[in-house]
């Protein structure tokens, strides 16, 4: 392939703008708060998880208290009821009223019972709205967290992203100098070759490969003309001769 020198050199200058490409993309894809955010999301999920489980149990202790305190209500008016019928004398008989009076004392153990079972249904309830509330807190400070962290990130996104733009506009002049063929050849390498697709030739050394030419392949490529592409035997990257390539 043939290519005139200065569109050569041109190559060593687009390389250069796109290795600070290549940099600034790699830090917008490594960016600190990245893991920061990962770890709080996958935080965030597992509390918001025990949430829901929680939430399930004080919705159960909630609907288990109200039929508690239905049932002490019922039995307590079952029990007023007959009361105020045996305090009215609406009773004569005396076996009725001793049979009135055994249930009366049957009804309060009752009520005691139940109300015992109410208060312990109304203990497991505030501690399970206790841990809700708790939790629901925690939610509200990764959620902070979340915010601050995100916004550095976007932050530090957005600049780089400026500076990816302002590269941009240093680069298209380059392409423009360099031929069509020699620029597809620099773009395959890059591909291939971890973003450098073309080395400076300096005191006998290929800049991609970092390697010395040896005497013969130096003499080879000391006879080539100047417009020649010359590739690395090592690397197989371009190879730009320049006046410090110790030929």
């Amino acid at each position: 392939m043939k290519a005139d020198p200065n569109a050569q050199l041109k190559l060593l200058d687009l390389q250069a703008v796109d290795a600070e490409v290549d940099q600034l993309r790699h830090r917008l894809g490594h960016l600190a708060e990245e893991s920061v955010i990962k770890e709080l999301t996958a935080e965030r999920g597992r509390v918001l998880g025990q949430l829901r489980d929680r939430q399930i149990v004080v919705d159960d202790l909630t609907a288990a208290q109200l039929k508690a305190d239905a049932d002490v209500e019922q039995v307590k008016t079952r029990h007023k009821r007959d009361r105020d019928r045996m305090d009215a004398g609406l009773i004569a008989n005396p076996k009725d009223l001793e049979r009135m009076q055994h249930e009366l004392e049957t009804l309060q153990r009752r009520i005691s019972v139940l109300e015992d079972e109410e208060l312990e249904v109304m203990e497991q309830l505030e501690e399970a709205q206790t841990a809700l509330t708790a939790l629901q807190q925690q939610i509200v400070e990764i959620d902070d967290k979340l915010e601050v962290v995100t916004a550095a990130r976007d932050k530090q996104a957005g600049e780089i992203n400026a500076e990816l733009t302002a590269i941009g506009t240093r680069r298209d002049p380059l392409v423009a100098e360099v031929p069509e063929d020699l620029l597809a050849l620099y773009e395959r390498l890059r591909a291939q070759k971890g973003g450098v697709g073309a080395a400076a030739l300096r005191a006998r050394q290929c800049g991609g490969c970092m390697l010395s030419l040896d005497p013969a392949e130096l003499a080879r490529v000391k006879a080539l003309p100047e417009d020649e592409v010359v590739r690395c035997q090592e690397c197989q990257r371009i190879l730009v001769r320049t006046a410090e390539s110790g030929l």
